[in-house]
């Protein structure tokens, strides 16, 4: 092969290389952003998984704010959820007349490494929906920003292939 034929089969293979280089922070990015999230009160949390094609699954742990759960830990599923680049957007079950509708983005948090705290932050509007007894639904919608519990590295999975 000659000289000509070496250069161009480097230059295919770099182009390859750095295209292969800068699809992989995507894919790693959007399964990296699974994991726990603060939510509105110490101690409550929202669980975020993201799955294959956008498909997010998760739940949000809160206490209860109504005259018969006023402290009990309930846990709201999603109902739906999808994750479109860093777009999130979920809506959860309804739990005591109370559901949660979510549209916001990831972003990368102050933390250095997955083991920090905040080392990606949801921001977005969070809207909670109450059915009152009269069957009227009342919305109130509040910008939050949820910050990602550190990770424990040992314990996290291997990327999927």
């Amino acid at each position: 092969m000659g000289r000509f034929g070496w250069l161009l089969l480097f230059g295919c293979s770099v182009l390859l290389n750095a295209q292969t280089a800068s699809d992989q922070p995507t894919t790693n990015a959007a399964e990296s952003y699974s994991g726990m999230y603060t939510f509105l009160k110490e101690g409550e949390f929202v669980q975020i998984t993201v799955e294959e094609a956008g498909r997010v699954t998760g739940f949000v742990s809160r206490y209860g704010d109504g005259e018969s759960d006023r402290g009990a830990f309930l846990d709201q599923f999603f109902k739906q959820g999808k994750l479109d680049g860093a777009k999130l957007n979920f809506t959860t079950e309804t739990v005591h007349a109370v559901w949660y509708e979510f549209q916001g983005v990831f972003e990368r948090g102050s933390g250095k490494t997955p083991a920090d705290e905040a080392y990606h932050i949801v921001k977005g509007t969070l809207t909670e929906f109450c059915e009152e007894a009269d069957k009227k639904v009342s919305a109130k919608s509040r910008e939050v920003t949820f910050k990602s519990f550190p990770q424990d590295l040992d314990t996290v999975p291997p990327p999927r292939n």
